[in-house]
């Protein structure tokens, strides 16, 4: 892969990465309510999605999603569901207002680990729209008369490091935000509005077509 070809590929990738979505509002608010560090397993798990997405394309998925209405409805659907699940776990939480410092706090009750992966996972993986575009993207950055599977590797492994770098970033403004949040009333705001924002999330990928 000549330099050029993988320099338009990151200028593409920091782009629609750093596009505010689902997976950015999840990192920000457990910067928030978790911290940055804490945070990290959260961007951890949403790169580890992009990168099964990105092995599933590749292994033809996204050409059988393409192809099956009926399969690509019924994995939009659980995708939107999962999304408005989340939004309505928001709008219900009575996490405690978030001490100011160099990490927020954790409040009560404190998720583990596995759960933020867990979290950043399955938002991550929760679009079907992500095979189909993981499928249309690759095929342009890879040159035929050079070994692919090398060329898959450094977009994965490129896509990878940038997502957990910018994902990051967005933990990291939850953090440095979160001392307004020290009134529970804010607090209280900040969820219903992300709740609110994951409702719609779901609702938007629900009426979506591919």
């Amino acid at each position: 892969m000549s330099l050029s070809l993988w320099l338009t590929f990151m200028g593409v990738i920091i782009a629609l990465i750093a596009f505010p979505g689902p997976s950015a509002l999840l990192c920000m608010s457990h910067g928030v309510l978790h911290g940055h560090r804490k945070a990290t397993l959260t961007v951890v798990g949403g790169a580890m999605a992009a990168m099964c997405l990105m092995t599933l394309s590749s292994l033809g998925l996204g050409a059988l999603l393409a192809a099956s209405q009926e399969a690509f409805m019924l994995v939009k659907l659980l995708g939107a569901g999962y999304l408005v699940y989340l939004g309505i776990q928001a709008w219900r939480s009575t996490t405690s207002p978030v001490q100011p410092g160099d990490d927020a706090s954790p409040p009560h009750p404190v998720q583990s680990g596995m759960a933020l992966f867990r979290k950043g996972f399955m938002v991550g993986i929760s679009n079907p729209k992500d095979l189909l575009f993981f499928a249309a993207l690759f095929p342009n950055f890879i040159q035929l008369d050079q070994p692919q599977l090398l060329q898959f590797v450094v977009l994965g492994g490129s896509w990878f490091v940038m997502d957990c770098l910018i994902m990051f970033l967005y933990a990291v403004a939850g953090t440095r935000i979160s001392p307004w949040f020290a009134r529970g009333h804010n607090l209280k705001r900040f969820n219903r509005a992300t709740g609110s924002l994951f409702i719609a999330a779901g609702g938007v990928l629900a009426g979506s077509s591919r």
